[in-house]
């Protein structure tokens, strides 16, 4: 079906969006030593934290440190989630070098999550995306609830080429969008990302995924079938919003990475490495993790072997 030339980059999310929901506050150091060690099993792109207030999201408490003391490696982009002017000036005293901004398409979710609706939350992320600019830190973005919303239903593609319209006159580099409650059915996934990939050809797109209904694994292969090539997963399934009822974890990675290979699509993830980061992610956890290869004691069996090559 593909060629190993046809490459799909993961940003693992584990660090924010996993963890954020847990009651389990995870210490830097160990955030630290699993940063590590997912990227010595080909990650090449993290989301790390989030600035927003700590008593609002207290596992994102580390945010700052941990972009500092992760920046040495340089290969590897380094996402935080911005919301407004306080936690741009936040990501640039911390020297991040890549921030995602994230607004909410519905204005119910924007409501729980930001504290505004939309067009307020797009408003207040003008001056933060003048100051990270100047400061040449790359902008990505993620439109929050861009299929469903637990508030108020079904999102409309035109809502969402909206959003995605005021987002990229921030000057932002790629553009993500999330089945937030993970309600979303390829239907769904096949209707908005053709209506945002005729508004907007570029910036590239991605999408970010959860598994509520177990449909994570047939969006992402219907996503593929439309060329976009960016996913967002977390490690083992973990995650999920605090500020949006009903929301479970994300896909896995795991997960995602053995489809993409089975299918023949490079990602330049080693899936024996993975294991052992995702046992220890359940060690710290305390828990068996969500994802469907997490009941399995070994890294998937026939898969091909020149689809992992980076």
């Amino acid at each position: 079906m593909t060629g190993t030339n046809d490459r799909v980059l993961i940003t693992e999310v584990l660090l924010r969006d996993g963890l954020q929901i847990e009651p389990v506050v995870v210490p830097t150091a160990d955030k630290i030593r699993l940063a590590y060690g997912l990227m010595a099993a080909g990650l090449t792109s993290l989301e790390v934290g989030s600035f927003v207030h700590p008593e609002k999201v207290p596992q994102m408490a580390d945010t700052d440190r941990l972009v500092r003391e992760l920046r040495p490696a340089e290969s590897v982009a380094l996402h935080t989630l911005v919301f407004n002017e306080r936690g741009a000036r936040r990501a640039i005293e911390a020297e991040a070098r890549h921030v995602r901004f994230v607004v909410s398409a519905s204005d119910g979710h924007s409501k729980a999550n930001a504290g505004v609706p939309t067009q307020e939350a797009l408003a207040r992320l003008r001056p933060a995306a003048e100051l990270l600019t100047g400061a040449g830190v790359r902008i990505e973005a993620t439109i929050a609830t861009a299929f469903v919303c637990p508030f108020d239903g079904e999102t409309a593609p035109e809502r969402v080429v909206d959003v995605a319209r005021a987002l990229t006159a921030y000057g932002i580099k790629a553009l993500h969008l999330a089945d937030t409650i993970g309600a979303a059915s390829p239907w769904h996934i096949r209707r908005t990302v053709t209506a945002v990939r005729a508004a907007f050809p570029e910036p590239p797109l991605g999408l970010h995924l959860h598994n509520t209904y177990g449909m994570a694994s047939a969006n992402a292969w219907e996503a593929l079938q439309l060329g976009v090539r960016r996913f967002d997963a977390s490690l083992g399934g973990v995650g999920g919003c605090p500020f949006a009822p009903g929301a479970a974890g994300n896909i896995g990675t795991d997960d995602l990475v053995n489809l993409c290979h089975q299918a023949g699509f490079a990602t330049g993830i080693d899936p024996g490495r993975l294991v052992a980061v995702r046992d220890e992610v359940g060690a710290l956890l305390g828990r068996r993790l969500d994802s469907a290869l997490s009941a399995v004691p070994a890294e998937p069996v026939a898969v091909r072997g020149t689809a992992a090559a980076p």
